[in-house]
This record gives C-alpha cells, sequence and structure tokens, in this order.
C-alpha cells in the first residue's frame, strides 16, 4: 500500500517517525510511506504523487474532485486536525472515499492555556513586563492591585469538552462559573448555564471556548462590549472571527474592556506590522498556540494514522473519527 503524507511546509510536522511506526505496524513493512511537501505551485507534481496511493494524511491541502481524479486507487483521507472543510465531503461520498478527521487532541491543552492566559491578565503579567522591558521601570503600582481569583466570576462562552475542563479547573481556583451555550447538553455541578446578555454584564472574565458557526460570528461586537458591566478580560482561544477586531480596539480605548489575551486573530496569518492590537500593554496575544503540547502533536499523529490503518484494515468502527456516509 501506498500512503502519501502531505501538507504545506509550515504546517508538517517535524518528524514523521510515530506515523511510519504506526503505518508500518499496522499495514506492513513494505506499506510506501511517501513525505511530500505541498505548495499550489506545486500541484502537478502532487497529482504525480498520488496516483497510485491509497491514502492521504493531511491537515491543510485542499481535496477537491481535480485532486480524486488523480488519486484513482484512493480509499481513504485522513485529517491531522479537527476541521475537514478542505476536503470535498460530497465528491468523497460519490467516490466512497472515506474522510477521517481527529475528532479531539487537545481539550487537556486548550483548557490550560485559557487558565494560563486568564490568570496572566488578571495578575497584570503583560503590564509588568511591558513596563520593565519598554519604560526600564520596576514599579509594583504600575498598574492597580489585582484581585484575588477566588473572588472573581468567569464567564464561559462554549461549554463543550473544552469549555467544561476551563469550568472544572476554574472551580478548582475557587472562581464562580457561569457559562452559556445554547447547543449544549452538558452539565456540571455548580456552574450555572445563563443568557449571553447575563454573561457579559456578570463576569469578570470572559473566555471564548466556541466552535465557529454562523451563530456565533462577530459574537464580540462593540453592543456586546457595552453590556460588560464589570469590564472584564476578554480570552479568545476560540476562533478570532468570533471578534470584531475594530470594535475590540474601540472597547480597550474606551475602557469597557480592562484586557484582551488573544490566541486566534481574524487573520490567521496576520500582518503583526499592522495590527493595531499589537503592542499594547493590556493585550497579550499568541500564535494560536493553545494546542500545542508535546502530548497533543503526539495524539494527532497517532490517531491520524491509526485512522488510516484501521480504515484500510477493514475495521471502520475502531476509525476515531468518519464523516462520510460510507
Amino acid at each position: 500500500m501506498k500512503i502519501v503524507i502531505a501538507d504545506y511546509p509550515d504546517s508538517m510536522m517535524p518528524t514523521h517517525e510515530l506515523e511510519k511506526k504506526i503505518l508500518i505496524s499496522g499495514l506492513g513493512s513494505d506499506t510506501n510511506i511517501v513525505i511530500f511537501e505541498y505548495s499550489d505551485n506545486k500541484r502537478e507534481e502532487f497529482f504525480r504523487v498520488i496516483r497510485d496511493a491509497d491514502a492521504i494524511l493531511t491537515a491543510f491541502t485542499k481535496i477537491d474532485s481535480e485532486v480524486m481524479d488523480h488519486a484513482p486507487k484512493l480509499k481513504v483521507i485522513s485529517i491531522n486536525a479537527t476541521g475537514y472543510d478542505n476536503v470535498d465531503l460530497e465528491e468523497a461520498n460519490k467516490r466512497k472515499i472515506g474522510v477521517c478527521p481527529v475528532g479531539e487532541y487537545c481539550t487537556e491543552d486548550v483548557a490550560e492555556f485559557t487558565i494560563t492566559t486568564s490568570l496572566a491578565m488578571v495578575k497584570n503579567l503583560k503590564s509588568y513586563i511591558y513596563d520593565i522591558d519598554k519604560n526600564k521601570q520596576w514599579r509594583y503600582d504600575y498598574v492597580n492591585p489585582n484581585p484575588r481569583i477566588a473572588d472573581l466570576t468567569i464567564g464561559i462562552c462554549g461549554f463543550g469538552k473544552i469549555g467544561t475542563r476551563v469550568a472544572q479547573k476554574a472551580k478548582a481556583l475557587g472562581m464562580k462559573v457561569i457559562a452559556t451555550d445554547p447547543f449544549t447538553n452538558n452539565k456540571l455541578e455548580d456552574v450555572e448555564l445563563v443568557t449571553k446578555e447575563e454573561l457579559v454584564a456578570n463576569a469578570d472574565i470572559i473566555t471564548n471556548n466556541m466552535n465557529l458557526n454562523e451563530t456565533n460570528h462577530s459574537y464580540f461586537n462593540y453592543d456586546a462590549f457595552k453590556l460588560m458591566e464589570k469590564k472584564p478580560y476578554l480570552i479568545n482561544m476560540g476562533r478570532g472571527a468570533c471578534v470584531v477586531e475594530r470594535d475590540l480596539l474601540q472597547a480597550l480605548d474606551e475602557k469597557l474592556l480592562k484586557g484582551a489575551a488573544l490566541d486566534v486573530l481574524s487573520d490567521e496569518t496576520p500582518d503583526l506590522e499592522k495590527n493595531q492590537l499589537v503592542g499594547r500593554s493590556n493585550v497579550l496575544i499568541t500564535p494560536h498556540v493553545a494546542f500545542y503540547s508535546t502530548s497533543s502533536l503526539e495524539d494527532l499523529q497517532r490517531i491520524s494514522t491509526e485512522n488510516i490503518v484501521n480504515y484500510l484494515t477493514g475495521q471502520k468502527q475502531k476509525v476515531f473519527k468518519l464523516v462520510t456516509d460510507l
């Protein structure tokens, strides 16, 4: 069998030894594993590589009908990510090609990062670092005294797997936890599910742990910021499109918020020279790293390659997540 691992260079795993080990162990020592650094101007070369492929493993390579036309033996597309909108599902269904994303691999990591950045903002770490690095000052009173974490209310937008773990960690720190999510059936002791309006009015920290959908695009806009009675910190670990950045800038300037920690921006490849959120003492920006840990990367590689092995060996019931109707 031939397995092609392909992606844009900056999205490739640093090493493929674990993937190779799992594929060879599950499919046999004669398995042909090809690593291909994809780019849009190498599409014809990609077509030649996949013409006899049984499986493609990728995160961001676009797999459309043209790609499938050039891969007549293709049986399964494994996505080493939770999203799979780069694959034409309708076309895959027509051709009876399995599409297997990774259903979950970094819940713990994103929840940890949500709490970490929340604490960093409340305890004014960015402001103190800014004062020392930029102003060369050694002053504890550069900012107002920060509150005790146990005295605060955290409001979680999105109460799925990640939001639930954030709630559990916040409760362990003594915080009061409220959450909003019209789609969830999750329940947790001492966590009150409230409306969006109730949450933004009563939270000292507001975290975005939502998946992006048609109901929450531009969820945090100026109208929402005006309702934030406690002038909270906004923590965005979800999607950049949930926040209207020009409205966030206005809210920060008008002190409707104390600050923001953003792991995602509206542009996935932002121009940091021009972005006005960069360089502010009360804004902490990280480059979409909440998922990033040794454990999550190992899980991502392991699950995505096990999906290929299980699918090709006829054990579809063991595939972590199958999104085609086969």
